[in-house]
């Protein structure tokens, strides 16, 4: 019989002598393996990965802080300062835990100051505002509570807690007299030298120049910038090349163009912290090196009496008849003259203009943005922000009659007529399906017959268009335009000038366009007399001197040379040739002696020069009618070229009337600064006793 209930233990077990000894063996030799492997560790630790570690360790101990350099200097072409820095002195505070102390709000689940930090702060910002009541300039906005509790930054929204806090920049004398006195009374104090930005207050090339503003306000639209962002998150970043958010950078210009030059390298400060992130003391101090210095090709008495030019020739058009009627709606006006032989910029006008100064403060008021916001960019590259006329006209317009010495170049390199082939001018050339389409020479003009010079010179659209737009597009059919564009180019239109200026616009080519023109061949008709097509005042400027040139397309040149802070030089630029169009020198003969039209406010001139009228009509939806832009362009002497200018007044009406004038003064202020003989004016009149 089974008996049911608890199994039967096991046997117990009996430990011997030997396997009692196997086990310890094991126990002690895994003891020992751990130990090996901690100590191989410890070693590897210690000498292999000991610096990397070390200085990890320090990194986290101790922050880089940059300083700003002193920014470079902007000069004129005779060595008057355009754009500049001037030393002020800046009060900054290290934040300490008695200002920065928080404790976690449990309703709101984030940190918040303790109710006695937040009392020694706003008892330092009504003691800080209070100083600078007492001891800043009376003129002087000044600094509230409130202000001074912004800047502290105390919630570390703009920055960590151990960088250090800018409170007030371009102290009084008595400020720093006082605050070095009682700096014991204000922990972290510190007063900091810092460069202030200066344009000159004649406001001279104001949009080329360009203005600065905070690093941290380029956050988008930069692409210099976003590089700049993405090389400053690199773990081996030189600190020198780190910059602060205040920091003062180009944003357009010259300032922009040259933002690396200019800036120079930023020292900083190499700042211990404390598991917080907040300062300790400074353990190292790298000055800053200061910024190259840029000198312009702008001459300064050139271009204030370009800008004077303009805007003179802005207020007769609004009391005096051109064509039978005045042009009050000629709000604008930019010119461009250029070098025909370096490619030297001497004058780039954009009116009208303003005081770049405004940049500078401690923000754009908005009352100040509502008055610059239409022209504070450079209208003589680009349409954008920088003027409109009274019918809402851009800077860049059509070309008109400027283009017909390119035109009929083109027609006799393709050979669609000879240099002295006669065409019957009867004031009207038809086109498109049955002819149904015509166009008129300007006031009906009748020339009969005229060969090509003649055609440029009487300004003829019947030629223009039977002789070059007609004959190309049969010669090209689906091609022509094709054809057409790739000589535009090849004399700057349509393309980049190459000047290195931001935002430069490469111009439209509107007759591309179906709503504009309908067809290829109709596109090409009303381009060959100028009706379509925007280019930009430097455009058109490059094309001149390219015609000067005889197809040789040269950069503009804004800059002739950068040197450093102790005047050495760091690199000049010379002429430098884009490309170079080849045409026989017997059309190269017909364009100079047909760009020879009748101009009145050239008549004294002492020059033979080569020159031509524009005049392109452009729809104005706000009069529902075509209006008038006026535009010229020249070059002088006409046998040995010296300097080409162009100049747009759009809304303006004739060229010969509204450009041309503008044109007279710039060679006249030209001729006595350089002498478009090579003898300046000014020097004659000095000998003789003469004042300009």
């Amino acid at each position: 019989m089974k008996v049911f209930g608890k199994p039967n233990p096991l046997p117990e077990e009996k430990l011997t002598p030997r396997s009692l000894g196997l086990r310890l063996n094991i126990f002690f030799f895994g003891t020992f393996m751990i130990f090996c492997i901690i100590i191989i560790r410890l070693a590897s630790l210690q000498f292999a990965e000991g610096a990397s570690l070390a200085d990890e360790e320090t990194k986290r101990d101790v922050k880089t802080v940059p300083l700003a350099a002193a920014r470079g200097v902007i000069y004129a072409a005779n060595g008057e300062k355009l754009a500049y820095s001037s030393s002020v002195q800046s009060l900054y505070m290290m934040l300490t835990k008695e200002y920065t102390a928080k404790v976690k709000d449990k309703e709101q689940n984030k940190d918040m100051l303790t109710d006695e930090a937040r009392q020694k702060s706003d008892a330092l910002a009504a003691r800080l505002a209070a100083e600078f009541a007492k001891y800043s300039d009376p003129a002087a906005k000044q600094l509230s509570k409130e202000g001074v509790l912004d800047a502290l930054d105390l919630e570390f929204k703009r920055n960590q807690g151990y960088v250090p806090r800018r409170i007030k920049a371009d102290l009084s004398q008595k400020e720093i007299a006082y605050f070095m006195e009682h700096k014991d009374e204000y922990p972290g104090l510190s007063i900091v030298e810092e460069n202030l930005r200066h344009y000159n207050n004649d406001t001279i090339a104001v949009q080329t120049v360009g203005y600065v503003k905070p690093f941290k306000s380029t956050e988008t639209g930069y692409s210099i910038y976003t590089n700049i962002r993405n090389a400053m998150k690199q773990s081996d970043a030189d600190p020198g090349l780190v910059y602060k958010p205040d920091e003062s950078v180009g944003a357009d210009g010259l300032e922009l163009q040259y933002q690396r030059e200019l800036r120079g390298k930023n020292g900083y400060q190499e700042i211990s912290v404390d598991p917080q992130n907040m300062a300790k003391k400074v353990e190292k101090l790298v000055p800053p090196v200061k910024g190259y210095n840029i000198w312009s090709t702008i001459n300064k008495n050139i271009q204030l009496k370009t800008e004077q030019a303009v805007t003179d020739q802005i207020k007769w058009l609004h009391s005096n008849a051109v064509q039978g009627k005045t042009h009050p709606d000629a709000q604008t006006g930019y010119a461009v003259a250029m070098e025909v032989d370096t490619g030297n910029v001497v004058a780039m006008a954009n009116m009208p203009d303003y005081d770049t100064n405004i940049w500078t403060g401690e923000k754009l008021l908005p009352e100040d943005w509502e008055k610059i916001e239409t022209n504070y960019q450079n209208g003589t590259v680009t349409p954008k922000s920088s003027g409109r006329s009274g019918n809402d006209f851009e800077s860049v317009v059509f070309l008109g009659s400027t283009i017909k010495p390119l035109s009929v170049l083109i027609g006799l390199n393709e050979g669609l007529f000879s240099t002295t082939e006669t065409y019957n001018d009867k004031g009207i050339a038809y086109f498109g399906k049955d002819d149904k389409s015509s166009v008129r020479n300007s006031s009906g003009h009748v020339y009969n017959n005229i060969r090509p010079a003649k055609a440029i010179e009487f300004s003829s659209n019947a030629f223009m268009i039977d002789m070059v737009g007609e004959r190309l597009y049969n010669k090209y059919k689906g091609e022509a335009l094709n054809v057409w564009d790739s000589y535009l180019k090849q004399f700057g239109l349509g393309v980049s000038t190459e000047s290195g200026l931001p935002k430069e616009y490469p111009g439209e080519f509107n007759y591309r366009r179906e709503d504009y023109t309908g067809t290829d061949q109709a596109a090409l008709v009303y381009a060959s007399f100028g009706q379509q097509g925007k280019f930009t005042p430097l455009q058109l400027a490059q094309y001149t001197a390219t015609l000067a040139n005889e197809g040789e397309r040269i950069k503009p040149q804004l800059v002739s040379r950068i040197t450093d802070a102790d005047g050495k030089l760091v690199k000049s630029f010379e002429r430098e040739v884009l490309n170079k169009v080849e045409f026989d020198p017997a059309y190269w003969s017909v364009i100079k002696q047909g760009m020879n039209s009748k101009v009145e406010a050239f008549d004294d001139f002492p020059y033979d020069f080569a020159r031509k009228t524009g005049t392109s009509e452009q729809w104005s939806s706000k009069a529902r009618a075509n209006r008038d832009n006026g535009v010229f362009i020249a070059y002088a002497p006409r046998d040995k070229p010296k300097l080409a200018v162009a100049v747009v007044i759009p809304d303006g009406g004739f060229g010969s009337q509204s450009a041309a004038p503008v044109a007279r003064k710039i060679f006249d202020a030209y001729d006595w600064e350089y002498g478009l003989d090579g003898i300046p004016k000014k020097s004659l009149a000095a000998s003789s006793g003469e004042t300009e």
